[in-house]
């Protein structure tokens, strides 16, 4: 019997980035004169979309552009290498994939980007696709992008599993009826992930390969 389908988020999950991105949400709204806010706040950033993180503080179409724009500018620089791997993270995604397990990452990350991160990633060879956002953000939304994850991947919701830190990443799960595990390491926390009816909970990497099989 073939192996479920993992589709992966990326920050929180794999690797923890709130480095790279909260300074360049902080450089971002440097350039535009906007007082940037305090650490907690940016980490917030962590997860939904830019345009979604930006939209409500921002409020002008324009200068959200602007935003993302700015963001990118030092994200293409600096921030993509500003993360640091999860410990037991290499571990597990290679106990899976020796397993059968197809890998594929699913992100809110513009996905130029989150491919040169995966490439430079010591276990980016297991993951057999990288779906993240368009640049132009009409592709930003969980339950889209593992739309098409599903649709590039040729699999069906019942053959997946969906793996996050974040509500973002069980919503998208459930809204395709889909099995997911909410890991406790990244940036949502137990709380959040309860409330958004996460399947399963796992505290750290190596408990993934059991949790798929329990």
């Amino acid at each position: 019997m073939s192996r479920p389908t993992l589709f992966f988020d990326l920050d929180g999950t794999l690797i923890d980035s709130a480095v790279g991105i909260t300074r360049c949400v902080a450089h971002a709204l440097a350039q535009l004169n906007h007082p940037v806010p305090p650490e907690p706040e940016l980490r917030r950033w962590i997860g939904p979309p830019l345009r979604t993180s930006f939209a409500p503080l921002l409020v002008d179409p324009e200068l959200v552009e602007r935003a993302v724009a700015h963001y990118r500018d030092r994200f293409e620089s600096f921030g993509w290498a500003e993360h640091e791997v999860y410990a037991g993270i290499n571990e597990a995604l290679a106990a899976l994939h020796a397993a059968g397990y197809r890998l594929a990452v699913v992100t809110a990350k513009n996905e130029p980007h989150a491919r040169k991160i995966l490439a430079h990633l010591p276990f980016g060879n297991y993951f057999e696709d990288v779906i993240g956002a368009t640049p132009d953000g009409t592709l930003s939304h969980k339950p889209e992008l593992i739309a098409e994850a599903l649709r590039r991947l040729s699999v069906s919701p019942t053959d997946c599993w969906m793996i996050g830190d974040r509500h973002m990443d069980i919503e998208g799960a459930r809204h395709h009826t889909m099995r997911n595990i909410g890991v406790l390491w990244g940036f949502g926390g137990e709380p959040e992930l309860r409330k958004a009816g996460a399947d399963r909970l796992a505290s750290e990497p190596a408990q993934l390969l059991a949790l798929l099989t329990a």
